[in-house]
Protein backbone atom coordinates (compact mmCIF):
# COMPACT_ATOMS: atom_id res chain seq x y z
CA UNK A 1 0.00 0.00 0.00
CA UNK A 2 0.89 3.30 -0.74
CA UNK A 3 0.12 6.62 0.88
CA UNK A 4 -1.99 7.49 -1.97
CA UNK A 5 -4.37 4.57 -1.87
CA UNK A 6 -7.10 3.53 -0.10
CA UNK A 7 -6.71 0.31 2.72
CA UNK A 8 -10.36 -0.22 3.05
CA UNK A 9 -10.87 -0.10 -0.60
CA UNK A 10 -8.13 -2.28 -1.63
CA UNK A 11 -9.85 -5.01 0.43
CA UNK A 12 -12.85 -4.68 -1.06
CA UNK A 13 -11.57 -5.32 -4.12
CA UNK A 14 -9.41 -7.84 -3.26
CA UNK A 15 -13.10 -9.44 -1.73
CA UNK A 16 -14.67 -9.23 -5.04
CA UNK A 17 -11.71 -10.91 -6.43
CA UNK A 18 -11.29 -13.89 -4.06
CA UNK A 19 -15.72 -14.39 -4.58
CA UNK A 20 -15.29 -14.27 -8.01
CA UNK A 21 -12.81 -16.96 -8.19
CA UNK A 22 -14.58 -19.41 -6.26
CA UNK A 23 -17.76 -21.24 -7.22
CA UNK A 24 -19.54 -22.42 -4.06
CA UNK A 25 -18.38 -18.87 -2.38
CA UNK A 26 -16.38 -18.10 0.94
CA UNK A 27 -17.36 -17.86 4.50
CA UNK A 28 -16.17 -14.92 6.70
CA UNK A 29 -13.71 -17.06 8.11
CA UNK A 30 -12.07 -18.23 4.92
CA UNK A 31 -12.33 -14.48 3.72
CA UNK A 32 -10.84 -13.18 7.09
CA UNK A 33 -7.83 -16.15 6.52
CA UNK A 34 -6.94 -15.14 3.25
CA UNK A 35 -7.21 -11.25 4.01
CA UNK A 36 -4.87 -11.34 6.91
CA UNK A 37 -7.75 -9.54 8.73
CA UNK A 38 -9.56 -10.17 11.61
CA UNK A 39 -13.90 -11.46 11.15
CA UNK A 40 -14.90 -8.00 12.17
CA UNK A 41 -12.85 -5.86 9.38
CA UNK A 42 -14.59 -8.71 7.13
CA UNK A 43 -18.34 -8.47 8.18
CA UNK A 44 -17.76 -4.76 7.41
CA UNK A 45 -16.77 -5.19 4.18
CA UNK A 46 -19.37 -7.55 3.06
CA UNK A 47 -22.23 -5.66 4.88
CA UNK A 48 -20.88 -2.13 2.88
CA UNK A 49 -20.58 -4.45 -0.48
CA UNK A 50 -23.81 -5.63 0.04
CA UNK A 51 -25.60 -2.29 0.13
CA UNK A 52 -24.47 -1.84 -3.49
CA UNK A 53 -25.81 -5.33 -4.11
CA UNK A 54 -21.67 -6.50 -5.35
CA UNK A 55 -22.27 -9.26 -2.82
CA UNK A 56 -24.77 -11.51 -1.13
CA UNK A 57 -24.95 -13.81 1.53
CA UNK A 58 -26.74 -17.43 1.49
CA UNK A 59 -28.65 -19.05 4.00
CA UNK A 60 -25.87 -21.21 5.08
CA UNK A 61 -23.44 -17.82 5.02
CA UNK A 62 -21.36 -18.05 2.15
CA UNK A 63 -20.64 -14.88 0.72
CA UNK A 64 -20.92 -14.64 -3.03
CA UNK A 65 -20.90 -12.43 -6.09
CA UNK A 66 -23.38 -10.55 -6.04
CA UNK A 67 -26.03 -8.93 -9.35
CA UNK A 68 -24.56 -5.77 -9.24
CA UNK A 69 -21.59 -6.76 -10.51
CA UNK A 70 -23.77 -6.78 -13.86
CA UNK A 71 -24.66 -3.57 -14.40
CA UNK A 72 -20.60 -3.02 -14.00
CA UNK A 73 -19.72 -5.37 -16.47
CA UNK A 74 -22.48 -3.86 -18.90
CA UNK A 75 -19.66 -1.43 -19.55
CA UNK A 76 -16.78 -4.02 -20.02
CA UNK A 77 -17.92 -5.32 -23.31
CA UNK A 78 -16.93 -2.41 -25.42
CA UNK A 79 -14.20 -1.89 -23.72
CA UNK A 80 -13.20 -5.37 -24.94
CA UNK A 81 -14.30 -4.85 -28.29
CA UNK A 82 -11.82 -1.91 -28.55
CA UNK A 83 -8.61 -3.99 -27.35
CA UNK A 84 -9.80 -7.01 -29.95
CA UNK A 85 -10.47 -5.15 -33.13
CA UNK A 86 -6.58 -4.43 -34.49
CA UNK A 87 -6.21 -8.60 -33.71
CA UNK A 88 -9.80 -9.44 -35.42
CA UNK A 89 -8.81 -7.02 -38.33
CA UNK A 90 -5.72 -8.75 -39.19
CA UNK A 91 -7.07 -12.23 -38.55
CA UNK A 92 -9.78 -11.20 -41.26
CA UNK A 93 -7.49 -9.57 -43.60
CA UNK A 94 -5.58 -12.34 -43.78
CA UNK A 95 -7.80 -15.29 -43.81
CA UNK A 96 -9.91 -13.43 -46.21
CA UNK A 97 -12.89 -14.99 -43.79
CA UNK A 98 -14.80 -12.94 -40.89
CA UNK A 99 -13.33 -12.68 -37.87
CA UNK A 100 -14.84 -12.86 -34.33
CA UNK A 101 -14.51 -12.36 -30.44
CA UNK A 102 -16.84 -14.42 -28.70
CA UNK A 103 -17.79 -14.37 -24.73
CA UNK A 104 -19.13 -16.19 -22.40
CA UNK A 105 -23.00 -15.03 -21.30
CA UNK A 106 -24.65 -17.87 -19.24
CA UNK A 107 -25.23 -20.97 -21.15
CA UNK A 108 -24.52 -19.12 -24.28
CA UNK A 109 -22.12 -18.24 -26.88
CA UNK A 110 -21.91 -14.36 -27.52
CA UNK A 111 -20.14 -12.79 -30.31
CA UNK A 112 -19.20 -9.18 -28.89
CA UNK A 113 -16.54 -7.86 -31.91
CA UNK A 114 -16.70 -8.97 -35.52
CA UNK A 115 -14.80 -8.12 -38.16
CA UNK A 116 -15.28 -8.77 -42.06
CA UNK A 117 -12.80 -8.86 -44.70
CA UNK A 118 -12.45 -6.13 -47.49
CA UNK A 119 -11.26 -7.96 -49.94
CA UNK A 120 -13.51 -10.75 -50.68
CA UNK A 121 -16.25 -11.53 -53.55
CA UNK A 122 -18.17 -12.90 -50.73
CA UNK A 123 -18.29 -14.34 -46.89
CA UNK A 124 -20.23 -14.90 -44.02
CA UNK A 125 -22.52 -12.25 -42.79
CA UNK A 126 -21.86 -12.27 -39.15
CA UNK A 127 -23.37 -9.59 -35.86
CA UNK A 128 -21.88 -8.82 -32.82
CA UNK A 129 -24.35 -9.38 -30.75
CA UNK A 130 -25.05 -13.00 -32.27
CA UNK A 131 -25.56 -15.94 -29.51
CA UNK A 132 -25.92 -19.40 -30.00
CA UNK A 133 -25.21 -22.69 -27.09
CA UNK A 134 -21.87 -23.02 -25.69
CA UNK A 135 -21.70 -26.76 -27.12
CA UNK A 136 -22.80 -25.73 -30.81
CA UNK A 137 -19.89 -23.95 -33.37
CA UNK A 138 -16.27 -23.42 -33.29
CA UNK A 139 -16.31 -20.59 -30.96
CA UNK A 140 -18.17 -21.99 -28.30
CA UNK A 141 -16.76 -25.57 -28.56
CA UNK A 142 -13.08 -24.01 -28.15
CA UNK A 143 -14.43 -22.06 -25.01
CA UNK A 144 -15.88 -25.61 -23.18
CA UNK A 145 -12.79 -27.25 -24.48
CA UNK A 146 -10.54 -24.87 -22.57
CA UNK A 147 -12.72 -25.00 -19.33
CA UNK A 148 -12.94 -28.05 -19.17
CA UNK A 149 -9.01 -29.18 -20.09
CA UNK A 150 -9.79 -31.24 -23.06
CA UNK A 151 -7.35 -28.66 -25.43
CA UNK A 152 -5.69 -31.31 -27.62
CA UNK A 153 -3.35 -31.02 -30.40
CA UNK A 154 -2.83 -27.47 -31.96
CA UNK A 155 -4.91 -25.91 -29.11
CA UNK A 156 -8.12 -24.75 -31.66
CA UNK A 157 -11.49 -26.25 -32.56
CA UNK A 158 -12.66 -26.83 -36.13
CA UNK A 159 -16.41 -27.51 -36.85
CA UNK A 160 -18.22 -27.72 -40.03
CA UNK A 161 -22.25 -26.66 -40.41
CA UNK A 162 -23.15 -26.43 -37.30
CA UNK A 163 -24.65 -22.95 -37.11
CA UNK A 164 -24.46 -22.80 -40.92
CA UNK A 165 -25.17 -25.04 -43.77
CA UNK A 166 -21.96 -25.05 -45.69
CA UNK A 167 -20.34 -22.86 -43.61
CA UNK A 168 -17.08 -23.64 -41.25
CA UNK A 169 -15.47 -22.47 -38.26
CA UNK A 170 -12.68 -22.52 -36.33
CA UNK A 171 -11.44 -20.97 -33.12
CA UNK A 172 -9.10 -20.80 -30.48
CA UNK A 173 -9.98 -19.85 -26.81
CA UNK A 174 -8.05 -16.51 -24.20
CA UNK A 175 -5.91 -18.00 -22.16
CA UNK A 176 -5.01 -16.43 -19.30
CA UNK A 177 -7.47 -13.27 -19.10
CA UNK A 178 -8.24 -13.26 -15.63
CA UNK A 179 -12.51 -13.54 -14.85
CA UNK A 180 -13.04 -13.65 -18.90
CA UNK A 181 -13.72 -16.82 -20.93
CA UNK A 182 -14.14 -16.57 -24.88
CA UNK A 183 -12.82 -17.27 -27.68
CA UNK A 184 -11.08 -15.81 -31.07
CA UNK A 185 -12.55 -17.16 -34.61
CA UNK A 186 -12.94 -17.26 -37.74
CA UNK A 187 -16.01 -18.53 -39.96
CA UNK A 188 -16.26 -19.34 -43.88
CA UNK A 189 -17.87 -20.27 -46.50
CA UNK A 190 -16.35 -23.70 -46.81
CA UNK A 191 -16.41 -27.62 -46.65
CA UNK A 192 -13.37 -27.40 -44.29
CA UNK A 193 -10.95 -24.99 -42.99
CA UNK A 194 -7.77 -24.85 -44.53
CA UNK A 195 -4.42 -25.86 -42.46
CA UNK A 196 -2.93 -22.82 -42.05
CA UNK A 197 -6.07 -21.50 -40.75
CA UNK A 198 -6.33 -22.53 -37.47
CA UNK A 199 -2.53 -21.95 -36.71
CA UNK A 200 -3.54 -18.08 -37.43
CA UNK A 201 -6.51 -18.28 -35.38
CA UNK A 202 -4.49 -19.50 -32.13
CA UNK A 203 -2.06 -16.77 -32.72
CA UNK A 204 -5.05 -13.99 -32.95
CA UNK A 205 -6.37 -15.62 -29.64
CA UNK A 206 -3.01 -14.76 -28.11
CA UNK A 207 -2.84 -11.15 -29.37
CA UNK A 208 -6.21 -10.14 -27.84
CA UNK A 209 -5.60 -12.44 -24.09
CA UNK A 210 -2.29 -9.49 -24.49
CA UNK A 211 -4.39 -6.77 -25.36
CA UNK A 212 -6.56 -7.68 -22.19
CA UNK A 213 -4.42 -8.44 -20.04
Amino acid sequence: MTAETSQTLDRGLRVLKLLADTDHGLTVTELSTKLGVNRTVVYRLLATLEQHALVRRDLGGRARVGLGVLRLGRQVHPLVREAALPALRSLAEDIGATAHLTLVDGSDALAVAVVEPTWTDYHVAYRAGFRHPLDRGAAGRAILASRQGQLEGPGYTLTHGELEAGASGAAAPLIGVTGLEGSVGVVMLADSVPERVGARVLDAAREVADALR
